[in-house]
C-alpha cells in the first residue's frame, strides 16, 4: 500500500488512538507505509478489534474512501506527522488520523473555542460574533463545531474580522451538518480548516458529539462559552476543557434566562467571568488590536450621539427583553413613538426583537 491508502486504513480502524500509531510507526523504523505490515503489528500492542481491521481490512470502504480523499483534496494527518496539531498529541485519547479541508497550517495557530447554545438568543448570537471578530482581529483562531446558534455566529465572526477559523465536525467531511450550513463550511474551507477524525460517510450519530467536543478544546488555549443551558452539550466541551487542562472563560447573563444557567454553573465552578474580548485576550497574553474593525471597512461607534428620547427609551430597554406596553411604563412616551424609535434602534444593531413582541439591548 502506498502512504495514503495506509493512512486511510488507520483512519478506519476501530479503537486505534493515537499512541497506537506513533507506536506502529515507531516500530516500522519512521516508515508509516510499513506501519501496517504483519512483522511491525506484531511488534505493538493494539486493541483486538483494531489488529483485525488491520490485518483484514475493509476493501470496499477503503475504495470508496480513496476515491473521495481524491476527488475532494482532501489531507490525511497521522498522530506521528509534523502537521498534526501538538495540543491534540497531549489529549489522553487523541485521534489516530485527522480528515482536513482548507489550509492545515491552521491547525497550528493559537486558537481559542467558542462554544453555545444552538437554539440561541438574537442578543447571544450577536455577542458571539462581534467577540470572535475582535479575537480574529488580534490574530487568534476560532474554533468551534460548524452548529448552530453561538457556533455559527462565532465562525462567521471570525470571519467578518478578516480571520481565521476551523470547523470540527462530527461526521465525514464529504457531507456538511446541518445542511443549511454548506455556504459557510465553504467559507470556512477558503479562510481556515473543516476538520474530523471520523472518515467518509460517517452520520451525524448522538455518540459522535461528545467526541468530536473534545477536540474542539483540545485544539484550543481555551474555550469561551457565551450561552448555554444547564444540560447543555456545551458544557460537555467545557468540562473537557478543564480536563484538558486549558482556560475556561464564560459570559454571563440574566437570571431570568434558562440560557444562563449553563453559564453560571461554569462560574460558579471556577470558570473566568469575562464581559469584553479584552478580559479574554488579556487572559491569553495577546494585547487587544488598536482598531477594532466591522465588515465594510468600517469603525465600530459605541455610544454615538443620540436626542434624548432615544437614550431615554435605551435606558428603559435594558439587557432584559421588554414589551412596548412595558416600555411606555417606564418611559411616559406613546406606543406609536416607541415602535417607530424602536425599529430605527433595531435597524443601528443597538436592540434585538424576541418572540412575544419583546425587545432587548444589545451589550
Amino acid at each position: 500500500m502506498d502512504e495514503i491508502e495506509v493512512r486511510a486504513v488507520l483512519a478506519r480502524a476501530p479503537a486505534l488512538g493515537g499512541a497506537h500509531v506513533q507506536a506502529l510507526v515507531a516500530a516500522a523504523g519512521g516508515d508509516i507505509t510499513r506501519a501496517i505490515e504483519l512483522k511491525t503489528l506484531s511488534r505493538v500492542d493494539l486493541p483486538p478489534a483494531a489488529r483485525a481491521f488491520l490485518v483484514f481490512p475493509d476493501e470496499a470502504a477503503l475504495k470508496s474512501d480513496l476515491a473521495w480523499i481524491e476527488a475532494s483534496g482532501a489531507r490525511l494527518l497521522a498522530s506521528p506527522d509534523t502537521d498534526y496539531p501538538a495540543l491534540l498529541r497531549q489529549l489522553r485519547d487523541p485521534p489516530a488520523v485527522l480528515f482536513a479541508l482548507g489550509d492545515v497550517h491552521t491547525l497550528t495557530s493559537v486558537q481559542l473555542a467558542m462554544v453555545g447554545a444552538r437554539k440561541a438568543t438574537p442578543q447571544g448570537c450577536n455577542t458571539a460574533h462581534e467577540f470572535a471578530q475582535v479575537f480574529a482581529q488580534a490574530g487568534v483562531t476560532i474554533t468551534s463545531g460548524l452548529a448552530l446558534g453561538i457556533d455559527a455566529a462565532s465562525h462567521r465572526g471570525a470571519l467578518a474580522g478578516g480571520g481565521q477559523t476551523i470547523a470540527v465536525c462530527a461526521t465525514g467531511l464529504d457531507r456538511v451538518y446541518p445542511t443549511q450550513h454548506a455556504g459557510l463550511a465553504e467559507r470556512i474551507r477558503a479562510n481556515g480548516v473543516l476538520l474530523s477524525e471520523f472518515p467518509p460517510r460517517t452520520p451525524p450519530l448522538k455518540m459522535n458529539f461528545p467526541r468530536r467536543n473534545r477536540l474542539i478544546s483540545g485544539l484550543s488555549r481555551g474555550t469561551l462559552v457565551v450561552e448555554a443551558a444547564r444540560c447543555s452539550g456545551s458544557l460537555v466541551t467545557a468540562r473537557r476543557a478543564a480536563e484538558q487542562g486549558r482556560a475556561l472563560f464564560a459570559i454571563p447573563g440574566s437570571i431570568h434566562s434558562g440560557l444562563s444557567s449553563g453559564c453560571h454553573k461554569l462560574i460558579r465552578a471556577g470558570a473566568t467571568v469575562v464581559e469584553t474580548p479584552a478580559e479574554v485576550l488579556s487572559s491569553m497574553g495577546i494585547p487587544l488590536p488598536t482598531q477594532v474593525l466591522v465588515p465594510g471597512g468600517g469603525r465600530r461607534i459605541r455610544g454615538g450621539a443620540m436626542d434624548k428620547g432615544y437614550e431615554m427609551l435605551l435606558d428603559a430597554v435594558g439587557f432584559e427583553p421588554a414589551t412596548v406596553d412595558v416600555l411606555v411604563i417606564r418611559t411616559g412616551l406613546s406606543g406609536e413613538s416607541i415602535t417607530s424609535m424602536l425599529l430605527a434602534l433595531e435597524l443601528e444593531g443597538r436592540i434585538a426583537s424576541y418572540p412575544g413582541g419583546r425587545f432587548g439591548r444589545i451589550p
